[in-house]
């Protein structure tokens, strides 16, 4: 018989990989807002994920910054481009083609990654300790943070070129 916890992990989880494939096919309507609001979705049950961890400070920190701060930057640019769906752009097959090779490179990057990696390696971090945490993000991890930065930056000025309109 699964523990509370357990089934807690198994609907977080679950959670986060349903509103993160609706937050990106959006089958259900073609408004970029309805995106946004799955991208909340996906990272309070996220935050629910670090909770069953004991991380508290990473879940009070993915709500408050990523579902507070970054989700109102986010709706505040979509709102302001007023798209409309018969004004969008058409895709073009090089565009197709360039991200389809970014993709496959970005995978092959965390395969790579991934078949590297030892579990559980590494320091261990005092339980809702935020000093050790801050420590390792900023010496051990220096450079997958800044990426991860640079990542978003470029994530969303891509939004905005492809949600702009041509110019005729």
């Amino acid at each position: 018989m699964p523990e509370f916890t357990d089934l807690l992990f198994y609907a977080f989880a679950g959670l986060t990989l349903l509103c993160g494939f609706l937050c990106v096919a959006n089958p259900l309507s073609r408004n970029p807002v309805t995106s946004a609001m799955f991208l909340v979705l996906t990272i309070v049950s996220m935050a629910g994920l670090f909770v069953l961890l004991h991380a508290f400070f990473l879940a009070a920190v993915q709500v408050l910054v990523y579902a507070g701060a970054v989700m109102v930057l986010f709706l505040f640019v979509i709102m302001l481009l007023d798209l409309k769906e018969e004004e969008r752009r058409k895709l073009r097959k090089v565009t197709v083609g360039l991200g389809t090779v970014a993709v496959a490179a970005i995978a092959g990057i965390l395969a790579k990654a991934v078949s590297g990696a030892v579990p559980f390696g590494g320091d261990k971090l005092v339980e809702g300790g935020t000093k050790p945490l801050g420590r390792i993000l900023f010496t051990q991890y220096l450079l997958p943070f800044e990426v991860l930065s640079i990542l978003l930056l470029v994530a969303m000025v891509g939004v905005i070129l492809l949600s702009k309109k041509d110019l005729k």
